[in-house]
């Protein structure tokens, strides 16, 4: 059978005119929308009120300080005592009960919870904790009206500082809304650990330090002055030894299609900076003994043009909020990690509405996952949980992002994130934080914009 040569382009050509169309033909969110937000939603674009059946509370502004927390002397960078120390579980889900509660877990969860007897989710009363800054609300209302993705998808346009979509008409524009959502303002700097853990438990701590300086989300920052930067980010491992001086920096720009990531990393073997385009997608994480993938940070970074991305809606899940249990200066590492998965007892689960996104290979793209279902917190779009699928489309690996409120910003973030191999039994814990001096320093004052750049890199890995 002969093949129509011109088929193929003008197919091709059809696929992604219909592409463009797409994305270009969603209606722009209108100023009756924008005038919801701070009303009938919250400044970030989620329901203000609670749910019909009480157990999810409505948003009353979140934690706004330490004070607000109930520790009015807390000392910023320190680890945070627990707003709801006192609390105790509702009820707890097991490998027994799940049918009870399978309208509200992911097929994740489910698969945890079958695969592991030893693995359970803690369920206590839900608190809509999430808060930021008032200057991030006012910018996000700003750049709801004029924030648009480009025309492939893989960047947006007209957009600064604030939330870009907090009223999302697709997919992309939700994971969008991830990848932009605030965490620092300032430069800040984190020691942390991570471990790659066996299925019997053993593991060897990896010891890095990540800083980072926000271009996007400056006090200054224009449409005209951010020179297509999101961040600028280092992250040098300080131990073990046979890891030890290796310094990776990236520069992460808003519109892909325009200018792709910028890495770079110094060797120490080598003694020498070189370009490392090989950090994005499905390459291996930093030290990740193969456990994650560079897209895998923030639980999803960088370029989303390799999948088609629907929005499903959103839903009602369980899922890891307000882990300051899990964030506790008063626990060891040994305390939390566990062969197969974290120290269930130290891990608590919350009732949430979340916007559920469904990624799907594009055909002709590579990536170890075929498909992933992402959960993306409705009042921080922090993704929460992530099911990942492998190329037979069977459930693969199940990530969750443990979160606290950073309040003496504030900020709703990470202490902890975990990704866990179903097939293997292993798993990976990243951001660990309780035996170290401090959880993050929001204002370093030894740190400016010059330390995030190809000749501090240089200088890095020299010391």
């Amino acid at each position: 059978m002969k093949t129509n040569k011109n088929l193929i382009p003008a197919t091709l050509g059809l696929a992604l005119a219909l592409s463009f169309a797409s994305l270009s033909s969603m209606a722009e969110i209108s100023a009756k929308e924008i005038a919801q937000l701070g009303v009938t939603l919250t400044p970030l674009g989620g329901e203000m009120a609670g749910n019909t059946e009480g157990t999810i509370p409505a948003w009353e502004g979140g934690i706004r300080s330490a004070a607000d927390a109930g520790y009015p002397d807390f000392t910023p960078g320190g680890h945070h005592p627990d707003p709801y120390a006192k609390e105790t579980p509702l009820f707890t889900i097991s490998g027994q009960n799940i049918a009870q509660h399978a309208d509200k877990l992911t097929p994740g969860q489910q698969a945890m919870l079958k695969t592991y007897p030893g693995f359970r989710m803690k369920i206590y009363p839900s608190h809509r904790s999430a808060a930021y800054p008032q200057g991030f609300y006012d910018a996000t209302r700003k750049t709801a009206a004029t924030a648009k993705l480009n025309k492939t998808g893989n960047g947006v346009n007209g957009a600064v500082r604030g939330l870009p979509f907090p009223i999302p008409k697709n997919g992309l524009e939700a994971i969008w809304n991830h990848i932009l959502r605030y965490r620092l303002e300032t430069i800040g700097i984190r020691n942390i650990g991570q471990a790659p853990v066996l299925r019997n438990g053993d593991f060897t701590l990896v010891k890095i330090e990540d800083s980072g300086v926000p271009i996007y989300h400056r006090s200054d920052a224009t449409i005209d002055n951010v020179d297509n930067l999101i961040i600028k980010f280092k992250q040098k491992v300080l131990a073990p030894p046979r890891l030890a001086g290796s310094v990776l920096l990236v520069h992460d720009t808003l519109d892909q299609s325009r200018e792709p990531r910028k890495a770079w990393i110094y060797n120490p073997g080598q003694r020498r900076v070189r370009r490392a385009p090989n950090v994005a997608f499905d390459n291996p994480a930093t030290a990740s003994d193969g456990l994650s993938t560079h897209d895998q940070y923030d639980i999803y970074n960088g370029s989303p043009e390799r999948y088609h991305w629907k929005l499903l809606g959103k839903r009602e899940i369980y899922v890891p909020y307000n882990a300051y249990r899990l964030h506790s200066n008063k626990l060891k590492y040994t305390d939390i990690i566990r062969p197969l998965h974290l120290n269930p007892e130290h891990l608590r689960y919350e009732l949430h509405r979340v916007w559920a996104v469904e990624a799907t290979l594009k055909e002709g793209m590579r990536h170890i996952y075929k498909r992933r279902t992402f959960y993306l917190d409705e009042d921080s779009w922090q993704i929460m949980h992530v099911d990942q699928y492998d190329n037979r489309d069977q459930l693969w690996r199940v990530s969750e992002a443990h979160v606290i409120n950073y309040y003496e910003m504030p900020v709703l973030w990470t202490t902890l994130e975990v990704h866990y191999d179903l097939q293997s039994g292993r798993y990976i814990a990243f951001g660990l934080n309780n035996e170290e001096d401090f959880t993050v320093n929001f204002s370093p004052v030894h740190l400016s914009e010059s330390d995030f750049s190809i000749a501090a890199l240089r200088r890095d890995g020299k010391r």
